[in-house]
């Protein structure tokens, strides 16, 4: 039955994380949202779910707040506006970050109030609290921390990186926005970075510091623009890494927490000691000798990274475990600095579980890997992660400074001021990719067509709630929610759609993607989430990507890593929505649910949830019906939110399968039909079914086209993610070379000597399909030792 009042109550059953609503009496005065925002009780909510449901708590809106905007660099320095919150100009302000550090907010002239985002040295979503009398904290919101972002441009950038190395000289100038600093007066300072002993600590830990240095000008006309000629700073030649900020000219020098503009971080090439400009090739090889010196004491971080993927296309396709590389996309027209040769990076989402280190994968134009042992603009992996690693907050798991400072600086040291590259590829060797196992990969396209992780091809068009994935084992959960299809005109067909994928790992947040008329809404743990501010996100436990080109497209990544891509095609009358789910080889005969056991094995991808199997071979609609409707969703399990009236009509209260739609298990192309010739004419070769079955049952071409167009890119998915054998590495012989460095299933390398050596081993070697090499490894032996053999 559907609510009859706009009061709902939870159900105690369910996890207090999910938002239950049922109705009820009334509201409880007694409950309160004091220190408890994001909690569901038995009669009201204070989560903000209750906003669309009617069921706050009465204290709702003063407790729980909203900040704008909603998200700050890592920084800080971005003022976030209180929402819901007015107090007169002469009133007082506290803002509390994490219950640990406590500043003072501020007020407009119209009475608005808002906290400035502090340096916290991590990436996610921040909590903080607000006081008005600096003693109660119960007012209670977050936003997002995001990587350090630069709202200050660095013009020419590699003039400031090698600024004092020879032909690199002049006036350095720096642009910002200047709206985003309302004053007429700015100063515009220089910050440094380092990572330095802790005292305080019993252990040899290292904490981060960013300090302020000294300022390049102060009271400057608020221009967007500022040049200036940089000297050299004796005094402040060990800060090797920093940061521009500008703040508005009534702030004192260095005031930490207060509103400002960063530049990213950069080396600071334009402010080292005088030594540096005399000579910065000599300079440079003392440091790159000091960083080896240092190295050579720290423990190795090479062994618990993952391989690369063996090709570019596994690397773009493997979306769940790598991720592109700004700094060297080819696409975007970036200019690989750090890997002359290569025209496209990857690194590896998440980072390492020890020592928080990352993975980078280069390829040059032909689409292959690129090692180090055979280019300086080899992949190289990074003793600290790019994006920094949780907990975040010590060394070296800083996002983005503990990787300058341990991969980078080194290697301006290294290879691009002096000529020890050597020394930081032997610190840096690529890993190659003999050990890495790409992803199986399960589609969910159409009205409602489903290929397993095996390749098993089926139609269930079930309407409710149901299994995608489940790994119990893993505490993975992937779920579907589907709806009836309904045409332009308002016509319900005897079809269904995805409406929403929600999924769950282990303790990470709830995610969950849904469509809401032509546009994606993206909710963690049941709230929404704005893109206006981020396209990336850094979550509890995963990282989430958002970009809108044709095709609005969401990528998860969790820590398994898994991944799943969410696509709707807005160029059709019908939308059109896919699923795909990435698993890497550790879930082997882990899974089951809708997309099947994950074990290259499609006869047994029909498991019931009972654990038996329906053979594939002359299974009927109806039976594949059967066990799909037995793969619905337990009300206790659920992930999805519930956050409206028709959610709750259609979804929470009837079974979690209904029973009562039947879909078209069948449709006749008839002869007659005039639109049966144009179908015959677009739906053919893979994918040809499913494409005749979304064009009849909505009597739309255009819809059977773009489900047909769905399950091509699923077999290009498939064919980029194809397994390839390595048989790794071949080193150069001494005194010889080596032509070719490819070293995949089929390729050749062939090895000569220079004069007066003669070659021993192999002329020729061959990768063959067991992984190995042919023949012997080549020697190059001067032509004396010959007699003597």
């Amino acid at each position: 039955s559907s609510p009859s009042g706009e009061s709902f109550c939870r159900i105690p059953s369910r996890s207090a994380s999910w938002p239950n609503p049922v109705p009820c009496a009334g509201h409880q005065e007694s409950e309160t949202c004091r220190g408890k925002c994001g909690r569901v009780f038995e009669a009201c909510s204070c989560h903000a779910t209750c906003l669309s449901l009617l069921n706050c708590c009465t204290d709702y809106s003063r407790s729980c707040f909203q900040a704008s905007p909603q998200s700050s660099s890592m920084l800080g320095g971005r003022a976030l506006r209180i929402l819901g919150l007015d107090l007169p100009s002469d009133g007082h302000l506290f803002c509390r970050f994490k219950g640990e550090i406590t500043l003072k907010g501020f007020i407009d002239e119209e009475g608005h109030v808002y906290c400035t985002s502090p340096l916290l040295f991590e990436t996610g979503w921040i909590p903080f609290d607000v006081s008005t009398d600096g003693d109660h904290f119960d007012r209670s919101g977050e936003y997002l921390e995001a990587d350090p972002t630069s709202e200050v441009t660095l013009v020419n950038a590699t003039q400031w990186n090698s600024y004092g190395t020879p032909n690199t000289a002049g006036q350095l100038q720096m642009t910002w926005n200047s709206s985003l600093i309302e004053t007429e007066e700015v100063n515009v300072e220089l910050w440094g970075y380092r990572e330095v002993s802790s005292s305080e600590a019993e252990t040899s830990s290292l904490r981060a510091e960013l300090s302020y240095l000294y300022s390049l000008g102060r009271n400057l006309p608020n221009s967007g623009v500022f040049s200036f000629n940089p000297e050299p700073r004796e005094d402040f030649s060990e800060w090797e890494l920093g940061n521009i900020r500008i703040t508005a000219g009534s702030k004192s020098e260095g005031e930490r927490n207060v509103q400002g503009l960063w530049s990213g971080g950069h080396i600071l090439a334009w402010h080292l000691e005088q030594a540096f400009r005399d000579d910065s090739s000599a300079w440079a090889e003392n440091k790159c000798l000091q960083w080896d010196a240092l190295e050579k004491k720290l423990t190795s971080f090479l062994n618990e990274l993952i391989d690369c993927p063996c090709t570019l296309s596994q690397a773009r396709a493997d979306t769940g475990r790598f991720h592109t590389d700004s700094t060297c996309n080819i696409e975007s027209g970036s200019v690989c600095t750090y890997h002359p040769g290569s025209v496209y990076c990857v690194r590896a989402i998440q980072a390492s579980p020890r020592h928080g280190s990352g993975q980078q994968c280069c390829y040059d134009s032909s689409g292959a890997l690129v090692l180090t042992g055979d280019s300086v603009g080899g992949s190289t992996p990074d003793r600290a992660h790019d994006w920094g690693a949780p907990p975040y907050r010590e060394p070296p798991r800083i996002p983005g400074y503990s990787h300058w400072l341990y991969d980078v600086t080194s290697f301006f040291y290294c290879c691009l001021w002096s000529d020890l590259c050597n020394v930081y590829l032997d610190h840096r060797p690529s890993s190659g990719c003999r050990k890495y196992q790409p992803p199986g990969a399960g589609v969910v396209l159409g009205s409602l067509h489903f290929v397993t992780f095996d390749g098993l091809s089926y139609t269930f068009s079930g309407k409710g709630e149901y299994y995608l994935v489940s790994a119990a084992d893993r505490e993975l959960s992937v779920q579907a929610r589907t709806e009836q299809v309904k045409l332009q005109n308002g016509t319900l067909v005897k079809a269904t759609q995805l409406s929403s994928v929600a999924m769950k790992e282990n303790s990470s947040d709830v995610i969950e993607v849904r469509t809401a008329g032509k546009h994606l809404q993206v909710l963690r743990n049941q709230k929404l989430l704005p893109f206006t501010e981020q396209r990336w996100m850094d979550l509890q436990g995963e990282e989430l990507q958002v970009a809108f080109q044709g095709l609005w497209r969401v990528v998860v990544s969790n820590l398994t890593p898994s991944a799943f891509t969410r696509r709707l095609n807005q160029n059709v009358c019908v939308c059109v929505c896919v699923s795909t789910v990435l698993l890497p080889a550790e879930f082997s005969n882990r899974t089951q649910g809708l997309l099947g056991s994950m074990n290259a094995d499609p006869s047994d991808d029909l498991m019931t949830s009972s654990g038996s199997v329906i053979s594939s071979a002359d299974v009927t609609p109806e039976e594949i019906f059967t066990f799909g409707a037995g793969w619905n969703i337990s009300k206790t399990s659920s992930l999805f939110t519930y956050d409206s009236r028709y959610l709750l009509d259609s979804y929470f209260l009837p079974p979690s399968h209904d029973s009562t739609f039947v879909p078209a298990f069948s449709l006749p192309e008839k002869p007659d039909d005039p639109l049966v010739a144009d179908m015959l004419s677009v739906c053919l070769g893979e994918g040809a079914q499913f494409c005749k079955h979304d064009t009849l049952i909505t009597r739309s071409l255009a819809v059977g086209n773009a489900t047909l167009r769905a399950r091509r890119d699923h077999r290009a998915l498939m064919e980029a993610l194809e397994p390839v054998v390595s048989c790794g590495w071949i080193p150069t012989p001494r005194n010889g070379k080596k032509n070719g460095t490819r070293y995949l299933q089929g390729n050749t390398l062939s090895f000569t000597c220079s004069e007066g050596y003669v070659l021993y081993g192999s002329t020729e070697r061959t990768c063959v399909e067991d992984g190995t090499w042919t023949g012997e490894q080549a020697h190059c032996i001067t032509g004396w030792l010959e007699r003597f053999s």
